[in-house]
């Protein structure tokens, strides 16, 4: 049995908490039916299908209640085949010896036929994650960061990822760059390959930035674990803190500064001169080089806020693509192809267009 809470969900929603329900009664040690109460789609996100539930089940203890969620891939998202659940599964699992606040994940099923897509079930985190491009968003971020709790604790969550040691953590399967300039030639070739599938026609603009990204890019002088796309909108926060870092898709290890690039990036920040909405950016290179012992070179975020152009272009791409092709009715990816332009003019202007 499964409780559906206020909303009225349709018949494919509903089928789709019945098998959940009797998944999950396997896996906690259920003596009985698992009720799925209080369930939420969340409407944001571009890769993947995201629901908030609560699990009710009673076992040898007695009756049990737990917060969790389920993360599935539609196969149809704009990172296309780059962005794999097994793989954040693993990364999840690797993450829970280390100081990095990120969600528990508890089970990956890779089988679309037991759940209807790859799946991942994991801990519901308590905390909030409003959208910096909204202005109840900005609102809220420019609150928080004035009580100065959460400056502070937004860097020291991206300080965390940077100090894991990923060899002790098992996560050499994210690949190893080579030493030199060989990280920044990684990320140019998989966000190509995402431009070659999107079957976009591509853009002289977009071919002068690919040229000059190669030519220059930098040396990697230090590996870290990089999240990839650390800004607000991609962490929860409870009390003013970070208390879980979301959207574990385009993890690598490389280069820290690409990281703090996005960090520094205008992008992220829209109206104000605060970091990502929150961190003064005198605050964030103080406390960032103490808590890592990396000290920020502004020349190699330059050249990865550019390389941020690159990528931004080819995922606008992608998605455009998947709504024109059918692939994906989503309405926010159709308005993705005028977003192209925006990324392009951007990089242009920096290429001193």
């Amino acid at each position: 049995m499964t409780a559906a809470g206020d909303r009225d969900l349709g018949s494919g929603e509903q089928d789709l908490l019945g098998v959940l329900g009797e998944y999950l009664q396997e896996r906690l040690g259920a003596s009985g039916p698992v009720d799925i109460v209080n369930p939420e789609r969340i409407a944001v996100g571009w890769s993947h299908e995201t629901w908030l539930f609560e699990a009710v089940w009673a076992d040898s203890v007695g009756e049990q209640r737990q917060g969790f969620c389920l993360r599935r891939d539609p196969g149809n998202a704009l990172l296309r085949e780059q962005s794999d659940l097994a793989e954040q599964f693993r990364v999840l699992r690797c993450l829970e010896s280390t100081d990095v606040p990120a969600p528990r994940a508890y089970w990956y099923e890779a089988d679309p036929a037991v759940l209807g897509a790859p799946a991942i079930v994991m801990e519901r985190v308590g905390g909030e994650c409003p959208s910096p491009w909204r202005r109840a968003g900005r609102e809220y971020y420019a609150a928080a960061a004035g009580r100065g709790v959460l400056p502070a604790s937004f860097t020291d969550a991206l300080a965390a990822v940077h100090n894991v040691d990923w060899q002790a953590a098992g996560l050499e399967f994210l690949g190893v760059p080579e030493e030199g300039n060989d990280f920044a030639l990684r990320e140019i070739a998989k966000w190509q390959a995402l431009i070659d599938d999107s079957g976009h026609p591509g853009h002289p603009i977009l071919a002068d930035l690919i040229g000059w990204l190669k030519h220059n890019a930098p040396t990697t002088e230090q590996l870290t674990l990089v999240h990839g796309a650390y800004r607000t909108g991609n962490v929860l926060i409870h009390d003013d803190q970070v208390s879980a870092i979301l959207d574990w898709e385009l993890q690598v290890i490389g280069d820290p500064m690409y990281d703090v690039a996005y960090m520094l990036t205008e992008l992220n920040r829209e109206g104000t001169d605060l970091l990502s909405n929150v961190v003064p950016r005198e605050l964030f290179f103080e406390r960032y080089q103490q808590a890592t012992g990396i000290e920020i070179d502004p020349e190699r975020c330059a050249y990865y806020q550019l390389l941020y152009a690159m990528r931004s272009a080819a995922f606008w791409m992608s998605a455009a693509g998947l709504y024109a092709d059918g692939s994906n009715n989503d309405l926010r990816l159709a308005r993705t192809h005028w977003s192209v332009t925006v990324a392009l003019e951007r990089a242009a202007t920096e290429l001193g267009y």
